[in-house]
């Protein structure tokens, strides 16, 4: 719990070093000791924001690397922040986790809920999880046009439809959604380990509580 959180915590602070435009991703170290104050991501209210001086001295290769992981860190917690409050909400898939009886509904929403899930089933999501990470969330056939172009010629969803100021804005869009992710399922892990156990705790205090895994 300790390393996720301090994982998530480096991929917070580096998040907020900005990504490159449209075709200006750079594949090799050729180049050193760029200015990134025009990239996207550095924009209004904070303009360029690299507190910890990630990319001070950083080339290319290094600065597309932290683009990289700051894009796919928040993918992965704008996904996670949309799946805790929808089984807050309580949402959940029917039927049962495993053979035992032991059903989707009996599962506590957030942290609490890894210790409801079968050894079983956790080895399952991480295992899927590896395997997405080794051979499908990756820019496997080369023809990436920026970094985080995962569509490997398959996947458009009509991307090339759009003028290359439409795709910048939508990149810029992507990255501040995934910054906004990566500290609010943070926040919402640490709350729920507080002494309330009630990641939305904040809802309570504006006059909108939240019963958190009532009945649980």
């Amino acid at each position: 719990m300790n390393i996720l959180i301090a994982t998530l915590l480096f991929a917070s602070c580096s998040a907020f070093a900005p990504a490159a435009k449209v075709g200006r991703d750079v594949s090799s170290a050729v180049i050193t000791h760029m200015s990134y104050e025009d990239q996207i991501g550095a924009q209004p209210p904070l303009g360029f924001y690299d507190p910890l001086g990630l990319v001070a001295d950083a080339d290319e290769a290094t600065f597309n690397r932290l683009r990289y992981v700051e894009i796919k860190h928040g993918r992965i917690s704008m996904l996670a922040v949309l799946g805790h409050i929808a089984t807050t909400g309580g949402l959940r898939l029917p039927g049962d986790i495993d053979l035992h009886g032991t059903s989707f509904d009996s599962i506590p929403a957030g942290i609490a809920g890894l210790s409801k899930v079968p050894a079983a089933g956790l080895v399952q999501m991480f295992a899927f999880v590896g395997f997405l990470e080794l051979a499908v969330m990756k820019d496997v056939t080369g023809e990436g046009e920026f970094v985080g172009d995962f569509r490997n010629g398959a996947f458009d969803l009509g991307w090339d439809v759009f003028s290359p100021e439409e795709q910048e804005r939508k990149r810029g869009v992507e990255l501040n959604n995934g910054r906004a992710a990566m500290m609010g399922i943070l926040a919402l892990m640490v709350h729920e380990m507080l002494p309330s156990h009630d990641p939305y705790m904040i809802n309570g205090l504006v006059g909108f509580p939240i019963d958190f895994n009532a009945g649980f």
